[in-house]
Parts: C-alpha cells; structure tokens; sequence
C-alpha cells in the first residue's frame, strides 16, 4: 500500500513579494513571467506575490533583482509576505 502524502513529503515552495513597473494588467504581467518558473499569486496596486519552488528559488531571485520586476522581499509564508507589502487578503468565494 502506497505512503500518505503528509504534509513533510509535499513540495516546498517560497513566496517573493515584488514591486512591479509598466504593467497595467494581470495578464500583461502573466505574459512577462512566463519564462520563469513561477506562478502568479497576487496583483495589485503595482506590487504582486509569486509562488516559487523551494528548486527554484535562489535562480528566481536573482533574475528579478532589476528590470521591470523587482524583489523585494521574500518567506515561507504568504501571510509575512503580504503583511511586509501591505496587501489585504482578498475573501474566499464560497
């Protein structure tokens, strides 16, 4: 019989907090990370969140050092990283 995937044998992942310039829509936005292997989280306000393989990670990190994507910070934790950009949890749709 197969192992229960428990929460310690799933993927870890990372999430980056960003400023973002020259982006006036989500997809606009999707289109330009499409190279890196992230996934678009959050937008708002000229900031977004991405999640990130804790794999990828530090190559992440270093491609958004400068350009139109910037990193400015970074957790384990999606909720330090919107507390630290200060972005409002949207609500669930139920």
């Amino acid at each position: 019989m197969a192992r229960k995937l428990t929460k310690a044998l799933r993927g870890k992942r990372r999430w980056i907090g960003c400023l973002v310039k020259g982006f006036s829509s989500r997809s606009q936005l999707e289109d330009f990370l499409q190279e890196l292997p992230v996934k678009l989280y959050d937008f708002s306000d000229g900031k977004c969140i991405l999640s990130v393989r804790l794999e990828d990670y530090q190559a992440v990190r270093e491609a958004l050092q400068d350009g139109r994507v910037i990193s400015i910070s970074s957790s384990g934790k999606i909720r330090l990283v919107r507390q630290r950009l200060e972005i409002e949890r949207k609500p669930r749709k139920r």
